[in-house]
């Protein structure tokens, strides 16, 4: 029922893109499209020939070289759950400006309010650091199913054989990491079908370089958000150090710039409809792989629920901020997450009606078990999928209490989704308690992201939520999510809540939080970090009212866990017989769902027919930006672009254009690439339509948005003057 999936780096079979050997399919999609965000091993399975015939100039050897684990598409680093790309040999790295705007807002404050006017560094010592803003880059992936897949013991039960694959997971890791400089991970694919050891550089020392006002890097705002056209500047720059040695360094004047082995030199020249262009970057979440009994719990209860719960933080934090200068500022980064995340659970509901994805997915589902059924090598596919089934009514028993402990994580983890931790006292207090348990453990034995490697990280996440703190937005989203637990049917109450909660008023929950708040000194960074190596009965001893409450809600978030890693141990035994039966029965290569590993998508600049009657052209301009100004937010333009746009022929500037890459959230700030590898755009978002991509690719409408990159050279140059910049990124002043 489990048996081990041949490695694609020792199995390559040429991939002559079968679906479009199918003549019902070229009635339906255009003749270009191709669906997948491929991991860089695929690269080399898809036909050579192929590609060339699309526009790749380059043999796909350059793009990843299997023999040294590497190439060209490690020029596109992770960088602050986003993407990015290194732009010149001097360490320079375009990305979005949304995914710098952390360090942006570290270093604004009401008299000096970079959020709004934007920065330059003319010079390197001007160059502002990220405290917590790190950069990994990609050095070698290596096939390892072979060995996970070993260390499985016959007959283990489901928690035994995830407990194997756990153990083996992390001497992988121990082994990989006795390199220096190296950081190591093993990634899973589609829950288990392939795993990867996937070995990185971690930069430590990221300085910002140019970030533009908050009204070109978000012009349109909500409003024009995940929708076409579009007119933002969605760009920024930083630049990477490391020390004079030329390893990773923390942050010292000695410190000198980064050389990258591969970066993406910028195109002198422009796009044109149906040129051929390349995405890449690190997705983190899609369910593709998910059958329609799982899609229809995203559908009816995850996205529903999100919309719901986002809506009410998003008043509670702009009501909360709206008199307070500072305040805004602090809220501003979370603000504008919740904002997207808000918006793109509205999306998904409307695309997976739209699109009847649950129904689709239900057909397909059968069709791949009918088959299964009869085929003696994929039998087991049927109550695999039976399995999964069953695992999800489990699942769903408790959802509603289950969505609600999730809300916060715990250390480094991120809530699904990319959210921020809310509320921020209760995210502080029960991250010292699950760090105080794990620590008490072999250090072989703790989670992920509580090891002794992992402290300093763990500090520099903390030290990173302590600036999105504002107190009176965070005490109010604590009184809601209490009120909403307080709601919760009685078979699946939250025992942290009850406790402290049960029986008052909502006039008193406020007035109880607002006494734990000004009683613990769990809210100044000093003292919470002096606490991180505490034990839980140093912890205790405090009697501090929020942190008690942090540790009463991290036990019940454990014995979450505990079920949720029951769950997980069959799912993690069923997905992979399904997949394997799935992607037989495709008879081609099936893209595994987006992890926040690197992948890439081949794509074509093309507009697209949202609806009946209405066709969007591919590219949208400077003259566009003008005639949406009105001179208030979010379409303000500053009067130094409004100026420069008066210069003769500046209004044909392109500023967004269209393509039909395969991406999703974490694809922000990802090079946009051209046949022979020069970068011609940063991809920032997905038109409306295509938001429930992350379900299925729909050739109709899956549309990335990208930001031109001569936009960015425009404004460096006839708004900025920044010459020596310009200089560096290889492109004239002139």
């Amino acid at each position: 029922m489990n048996p081990t999936l041949p490695s694609a780096s020792r199995t390559r079979r040429p991939l002559a893109l079968a679906a479009f050997a199918l003549p019902v399919l070229f009635a339906a999609v255009p003749a270009y499209a191709l669906d997948g965000k491929w991991t860089p091993a695929q690269v080399l399975d898809i036909d050579a020939r192929w590609l060339k015939r699309q526009g790749l100039k380059l043999p796909p050897s350059a793009l990843w070289d299997d023999t040294r684990g590497t190439g060209l598409l490690t020029g596109a680093v992770s960088i602050s759950g986003c993407t990015g790309a290194f732009v010149s040999d001097t360490g320079l790295i375009v990305t979005n400006h949304h995914c710098l705007f952390g360090v942006v807002q570290e270093h604004s404050t009401p008299a000096r309010d970079l959020i709004t006017h934007g920065f330059l560094a003319r010079t390197q010592a001007e160059e502002l650091p990220g405290s917590t803003t790190r950069v990994e880059i990609p050095k070698r992936f290596t096939d390892v199913t072979a060995q996970v897949l070993a260390a499985v013991p016959a007959g283990a039960d489901p928690a035994a054989r995830l407990r194997a694959i756990d153990a083996k997971q992390k001497a992988l890791v121990s082994e990989c990491q006795r390199q220096p400089d190296t950081k190591c991970k093993v990634a899973a694919f589609d829950d288990g079908v392939t795993y990867t050891l996937i070995e990185s550089i971690e930069l430590r020392d990221i300085r910002l370089v140019y970030a533009p006002p908050r009204a070109i890097g978000e012009y349109g705002g909500e409003i024009d958000n995940w929708s076409w056209p579009r007119h933002t500047g969605d760009f920024a720059i930083a630049r990477a150090y490391v020390g004079a040695d030329g390893r990773p360094a923390d942050r010292a004047e000695t410190n000198r710039p980064y050389a990258p082995e591969f970066f993406f030199p910028i195109a002198k020249d422009g796009l044109d409809e149906g040129d051929f262009v390349m995405v890449l970057g690190y997705p983190g979440v899609t369910w593709r792989a998910l059958i329609a009994e799982e899609m229809r719990e995203r559908r009816e209860r995850f996205f529903v629920r999100r919309e719901d719960l986002f809506g009410e933080w998003i008043a509670i934090l702009e009501r909360a901020s709206a008199d307070d200068a500072a305040g805004k500022i602090a809220v501003a980064a979370n603000l504008k997450g919740i904002h997207n995340r808000y918006k793109n659970a509205q999306g998904q509901i409307a695309g997976l009606d739209r699109g009847r994805m649950v129904d689709k997915q239900g057909a397909q589902d059968e069709a791949v078990a009918a088959w299964a059924a009869t085929n003696a090598t994929h039998a087991g596919a049927v109550a695999a999928r039976d399995g999964l089934r069953a695992v999800l009514a489990e699942r769903e028993r408790s959802w509603e209490r289950d969505f609600l402990l999730n809300l916060v994580p715990m250390g480094t983890d991120s809530v699904a989704g990319g959210i921020p931790p809310l509320p921020k006292g209760l995210y502080f207090g029960a991250t010292l308690a699950h760090n105080a348990i794990e620590r008490a453990k072999p250090d072989a034995a703790r989670a992920s992201g509580f090891t002794d490697a992992d402290q300093g990280k763990l500090r520099d996440r903390l030290r990173s939520e302590q600036r999105n703190y504002f107190a009176a937005a965070d005490r109010r989203v604590f009184a809601a999510l209490v009120r909403r637990a307080l709601a919760l049917p009685a078979d699946q109450r939250i025992a942290a809540v009850d406790a402290h909660f049960a029986g008052k008023s909502p006039a008193q929950i406020d007035a109880a939080i607002d006494a734990m708040y000004a009683a613990s000194p769990l809210l100044d960074i000093d003292t919470r970090e002096a606490l991180l190596g505490a034990s839980t009965e140093a912890l205790e001893a405090r009697r501090d009212p929020l942190l008690a409450f942090g540790i009463a809600w991290n036990r019940d978030l454990r014995a979450l866990r505990e079920r949720e890693r029951d769950w997980n141990a069959r799912a993690a035994l069923y997905r992979p017989v399904w997949r394997r039966a799935v992607a037989a029965h495709a008879g081609k290569p099936v893209a595994p769902d987006a992890n926040g590993t690197l992948r890439i998508s081949f794509a074509h600049v093309q507009g697209y027919a949202p609806r009946d009657g209405v066709t969007y052209t591919p590219f949208t301009t400077l003259a566009g930006v003008l005639e949406k100004h009105t001179g208030r937010e979010p379409f303000d333009v500053p009067e130094a672009v409004r100026r420069a746009a008066q210069a003769p022929g500046a209004g044909a500037q392109r500023v967004n254009f269209l393509a039909d890459g395969d991406t999703s959230g974490g694809n922000s700030g990802s090079p946009v690439i051209d046949g022979r590898g020069r970068l011609v755009g940063i991809n920032f978002d997905r038109v409306w339509e295509n938001v429930a991509g992350d379900f299925g690719f729909n050739p109709a409408v899956s549309r990335n948005i990208s930001v031109d990159i001569r936009y960015l050279l425009w404004l460096l140059r006839d708004v900025e003057r920044a010459d020596g910049l310009l200089r560096e990124l290889g492109a004239s002043p002139d």
